[in-house]
């Protein structure tokens, strides 16, 4: 049920601090809710999967260990705790309505997961549940939040991106093996350089990847830390003794992840250097997977025109105009991908900068927006690419040959046995003369054939030191 869809006498009367809001009748959201949905028309952009699955998650914990303390009766537990199931299911997410561009501190879209909680505890006990007394019991929303902003990360980074850059570095290092002996002109300044292997090149991809795998489970790692318990301001006022300890240890459990208390709950709210170290990190494998992309655009260019040492896999028309045309359509959408991460890194910079000020930081919510789509992004991202792209990749054997034997930055290998300048000159006369520097090295006699064979033979110059 959205907000707008209910028609003349399809609302209910709600009442909270304020006094009373109409709220349409099928909703499970209550009046805070719906003051929220009408203070923040702004983007349409609602809560994430994530945030609400994370936020489920917390209640239900949050109710579990409010039972054990004594704090909340069997019956209202029983009720919450399926409630809060349901919410973490996603049985629930039509009923989470407000707009990310909201309250700085998430206050609107922890009130929703509490009304819609409590509402649907009630439904399912028939009992007096209070979406602040009993769903909120020992929390605030300035701990619940930004704990549920490092829960959905993590669970987002261990369930989608570290395997999505797994199975891209794998596809990668697949690449690297199978072309292992296929030598070609390598490039600095989009100029020729010495030779390597198309495996050599496609082993550096891989090993970014692999490195964004390790910044990914560094980031994770950065965001273990949880704020729960400082509730309002970072003292636990409200808080009974152990409280944020067993719901972080009943999190950990069910998650199967390492969270842990914040060792200064201050730090913990009025700070989020730890998203902002995640968010950097995303940001460091975005532009990785720029890299790789970019190049394969560039070796995949052509078919007539451009290097075309590669082909890439052909996935659609490229062209409404040009017959035959075909582009690189999946590294592009990888480079638009980087672009949005990076976008969205700035976004939490500014967030992590601006937005904490004393006691709390007040711009959480698009803070979660920014960091959790940078995470799907870059997982879907690196799932499609390797998928639709690198393991369809083969290489244009003759064309790679005919570049690779062209290439007068060969001469580099004869300059220690004849001078930097006599070695530069050859290469001069040879791309003058459109002729190998070999044929000229030989017309000029300047060192023996067996030598000069040894020498400017391609393989072993893509490992010298062998």
């Amino acid at each position: 049920m959205k907000s707008g869809d209910a028609t003349a006498g399809e609302f209910r009367v709600e009442k909270d601090s304020m006094g009373e809001m109409k709220v349409p009748s099928n909703a499970y959201w209550g009046a805070s809710t719906q003051r929220a949905v009408e203070n923040f028309p702004i983007s349409g952009i609602r809560l994430s999967r994530s945030m609400i699955r994370s936020l489920g998650l917390i209640k239900g914990c949050a109710a579990t260990v409010n039972k054990e303390l004594g704090l909340l009766d069997d019956a209202r537990y029983v009720a919450i705790a399926q409630a809060a199931r349901e919410v973490e299911e996603g049985k629930l997410d039509e009923h989470f309505v407000v707009d990310v561009f909201q309250t700085g501190s998430g206050t609107s879209s922890n009130m929703n997961a509490n009304e819609v909680i409590a509402r649907r505890a009630r439904e399912i006990s028939g009992g007096d549940i209070h979406p602040n007394d009993h769903v909120n019991m020992s929390q605030s929303s300035n701990d619940v939040i930004p704990t549920a902003i490092h829960v959905a990360a993590a669970l987002d980074i261990r369930e989608k991106l570290l395997p999505a850059l797994t199975e891209l570095q794998n596809a990668l290092g697949a690449k690297a093996t199978d072309f292992g002996s296929i030598v070609k002109t390598g490039r600095t300044h989009l100029m020729d350089a010495t030779p390597m292997t198309l495996g050599q090149e496609f082993s550096g991809y891989e090993s970014q990847i692999a490195h964004g795998h390790k910044r990914a489970q560094n980031g994770l790692q950065a965001i273990l830390e949880l704020p729960l318990g400082g509730t309002a301001i970072g003292t636990g006022i409200n808080t009974p003794p152990k409280f944020s300890q067993r719901v972080i240890e009943e999190i950990a459990s069910r998650t199967k992840l390492d969270f842990f208390e914040a060792a200064n709950h201050f730090e913990a709210q009025a700070a989020k250097d730890a998203l902002i170290e995640l968010s950097g990190d995303l940001k460091t494998i975005a532009v990785s997977m720029s890299k790789i992309a970019n190049d394969l655009r560039w070796l995949g260019s052509g078919p007539r025109c451009g290097l075309q040492e590669i082909f890439l896999p052909e996935v659609q028309p490229g062209s409404s105009i040009m017959p035959a045309k075909v582009n690189p359509v999946i590294a592009e959408s990888v480079l638009m991908i980087v672009a949005q991460v990076i976008g969205n890194d700035a976004a939490a910079t500014v967030c992590g900068h601006s937005g904490g000020i004393f006691e709390l930081n007040v711009m959480m919510p698009v803070l979660a927006h920014n960091i959790l789509q940078s995470i799907h992004l870059l997982s879907t991202g690196a799932q499609n690419f390797s998928r639709r792209c690198v393991v369809g990749i083969q290489p244009n054997l003759p064309r790679l040959q005919e570049l690779a034997e062209a290439n007068i930055t060969v001469c580099t290998a004869l300059a220690p046995k004849i001078g930097y300048e006599q070695a530069a000159k050859l290469a001069k006369e040879a791309y003058a003369s459109g002729k190998s520097l070999r044929q000229v090295a030989l017309e000029k006699n300047v060192l023996p054939r067996e030598e000069l064979d040894r020498l400017l033979d391609l393989m072993s110059m893509t490992k010298p030191g062998l």
